[in-house]
């Protein structure tokens, strides 16, 4: 009560609303001018409206008399703009900048609490306000000086042209006819931004006439902003109680579904997803999904979720593949649709499908041409199959994406046993349709759903390696030390010739011991890979001293692996002349002086990582059999390993092949385009 006495009424107004310019009224805001400039002085050239999509375009005179214009920026712009010719189309004909466009943008969406308020003679008269521009300056004149800059470039650049450049522009076309255009494609295709803009501009401009303030017409127009009748019937909405207006003042938090952010339609919250039925959340979940493990479509689903309910869902939008639920193809591929890809209608995409899913509870692994071959469908649509349920693997094939579910398996036997019966039936299905043959039928590897994939790491390798060494070691030993023995018994007191010594090759291979004999002047003395001054008989012919075989596993690794790494790709030939290149720089007692043959230097190169590359050489190469044996770093751990692959797969069918060839097959198989710098890193 004190407050309110010392806040007295000082007027009451009364308020009048004005209906004659209701959604006529548009306010508009104006860039911030110098004090000394009002709107009063400025030239409007001309105007134009949209009025569906409230868009406003004012093109303003510039005061190019003003000391504070520059005159040589203004002159500079119109030259960019329009050139040094002027005609009809020139957007500055007085070769100098002396307008310049507003566009205008909408400030608020919702305008409906806003008004125009004129207040004259004790009264105040509200107009509402039917929306509210913001005009900002528009520089499309520099798209067009940029536009201009180019054609200039063009047409200087156009007389240059070489042969090179004129390969370039034979380029390939691809030729696609169009289908027919569903429901739900030409819904997307409505709501699409490209859509939408394409709409805006077919909007055709509307021409308006600008009155200034003083003008008679503006006198008029302004007088509309007062209310016509001061009547009770022409403000009942002004005449409230006052529980009335103080629920317009302050209305209910009730929140509007327009303020909620519009997902697109293929999206749903975890939130919105658990207030559907149990079946529709399942359907939806794997139709997104496609590949899941009963486990995760519980956690999923949320706690409290009853698992045999769930069990009795799943199987009806979903198959068991190896231990896990897929979704059934008819829920992808619905009746009376068709492929995005070839057009073909779906129950042949859905019998495709399900022999994919077929083969892979058989085996692990899939070969994307053995499903084309029998199914008949275009790569696109076998390749969006595959990649539905399994992951692309380089020289093998596509792999089922998740292991083998055991755990689900033990613990609902019946319902194994019932998908079994449910794929027995697809299976002769499958064999009526496609002519299924003995060897689509039977699987490959012939072993347990439950073994997983043998997989050696690089030290296992190692390993195996060091032991078929030692073991070789073990065997090269005892016949040495029985013959040493043989020696005693006959009394020999002689001294034994180096040069006498029969060299005995490795039981293990077949092959001869690498030839050092273009390379003895430069190993300055070593025959076979020894030093002539070594007087111990233990050393040669690859016997070492105990304990040093790891040694000598571990510097022949060094020596491979950092090779391999600076060339990438070796023959034999040159493998073994780096070596011997190598074994000259060692001192003198090196333990890779104990004799390497070329069984020995080509297995450690497969143990590194490397692999041997088939290249199919023409039958009257004049090479060497060494140089017609290639060995190439498989895995580098860069970027490139995946188009290095590939480009050595591409080399082992052909040794000469096309570059663009090579071009084509990298960006088809590691689905990007590679430009010309790319595929140069990676061929050299």
């Amino acid at each position: 009560m004190a407050n309110e006495e010392d806040d007295p009424i000082i007027q009451e107004i009364d308020v009048f609303l004005a209906r004659s310019l209701l959604e006529k009224l548009y306010l508009f805001q104006y860039p911030i001018r110098p004090a000394s400039m009002t709107y009063d002085d400025v030239t409007h050239l001309s105007a134009k409206i949209k009025p569906k999509q409230q868009k406003v375009e004012l093109e303003m005179a510039i005061d190019t008399l003003n000391p504070n214009y520059c005159r040589s920026k203004g002159e500079q712009i119109a030259l960019n703009v329009d050139g040094t010719c002027t005609d009809e189309t020139s957007t500055y004909s007085s070769k100098l900048m002396d307008k310049q466009t507003f566009c205008s943008s909408q400030a608020a969406s919702n305008v409906s609490r806003y008004a125009a308020a004129v207040y004259k003679k004790g009264e105040l008269h509200l107009t509402p306000l039917h929306g509210i521009l913001q005009l900002r300056p528009s520089f499309t004149y520099l798209d067009k000086a940029d536009a201009k800059h180019r054609e200039r470039e063009a047409a200087n650049e156009g007389g240059d042209s070489s042969q090179d450049e004129a390969e370039d522009d034979v380029k390939q076309i691809t030729v696609r006819f169009s289908r027919p255009e569903t429901e739900q494609a030409r819904q997307r295709r409505v709501q699409s931004y490209e859509f939408l803009q394409k709409r805006q501009a077919e909007e055709h401009w509307v021409h308006l006439h600008y009155y200034g303030l003083k003008d008679s017409r503006s006198e008029h127009e302004r007088q509309y902003l007062f209310s016509q009748g001061h009547g009770l019937a022409e403000n009942t909405e002004l005449i409230k109680s006052p529980s009335e207006y103080l629920m317009m003042l302050m209305p209910a938090s009730v929140e509007e579904e327009n303020d909620k952010p519009v997902a697109p339609s293929n999206v749903l919250s975890m939130a919105q997803l658990r207030t559907l039925p149990l079946a529709d959340q399942i359907k939806i979940l794997m139709k997104n999904v496609k590949v899941m493990p009963f486990a995760n479509l519980m956690s999923l689903l949320g706690s409290g979720t009853d698992s045999t309910a769930v069990l009795r869902c799943i199987q009806q939008v979903a198959m068991l593949v190896q231990g896990n639920w897929v979704v059934k193809s008819d829920v992808l591929y619905p009746k009376d649709t068709s492929s995005p890809h070839s057009g073909v209608p779906a129950e042949v995409l859905c019998r495709g499908r399900d022999f994919v899913m077929w083969k892979f509870t058989q085996d692990r692994w899939v070969v994307r041409k053995e499903v084309a071959a029998v199914t008949k469908l275009c790569p696109e649509d076998v390749k969006d199959f595959l990649e539905h349920m399994s992951v692309a693997r380089i020289n093998k094939g596509w792999e089922f994406m998740l292991p083998y579910d055991e755990d689900f398996v033990k613990k609902h036997p019946d319902i194994v046993q019932r998908q079994h019966m449910l794929w027995m039936g697809i299976q002769a299905k499958l064999e009526k349709v496609y002519n299924l043959l003995k060897e689509h039928l039977t699987p490959k590897k012939q072993e347990a759903q439950s073994a997983h994939p043998l997989l050696v790491s690089g030290e296992q390798r190692v390993s195996m390696a060091k032991a078929k060494v030692k073991q070789n070691y073990g065997q090269l030993e005892k016949e040495l030390q029985k013959q040493k023995a043989e020696m005693k018994s006959n009394d020999t007191s002689a001294k034994m010739d180096v040069s006498n010594i029969r060299i005995k090759e490795e039981p293990v291979s077949d092959e001869e011991p690498m030839d050092t004999s273009a390379y003895e002047g430069m190993n300055n003395g070593i025959v076979n890979g020894l030093h002539a001054e070594e007087n111990s008989t233990d050393s040669f012919n690859g016997h070492l001293p105990g304990g040093c075989v790891d040694r000598v596993a571990q510097e022949l690794k060094a020596f491979v692996s950092s090779t391999f790494k600076k060339q990438f790709v070796l023959t034999l030939s040159e493998l073994k002349r780096l070596f011997n290149l190598h074994l000259a720089s060692l001192p003198p007692g090196h333990t890779l002086f104990s004799g390497i043959s070329d069984k020995m230097l080509q297995d450690m190169v497969l143990d590194t990582g490397c692999k041997q590359i088939l290249v199919p050489f023409p039958p009257q190469t004049a090479a060497s059999p060494d140089e017609l044996k290639v060995y190439a770093l498989w895995e580098a751990g860069d970027t490139y390993d995946q188009h290095r692959q590939v480009l050595l797969e591409i080399f082992s069918k052909n040794y000469r092949v096309r570059r663009n060839v090579i071009q084509n097959q990298l960006s088809q198989e590691c689905g990007e385009d590679l430009n010309k710098q790319e595929v140069d890193r990676v061929l050299k």
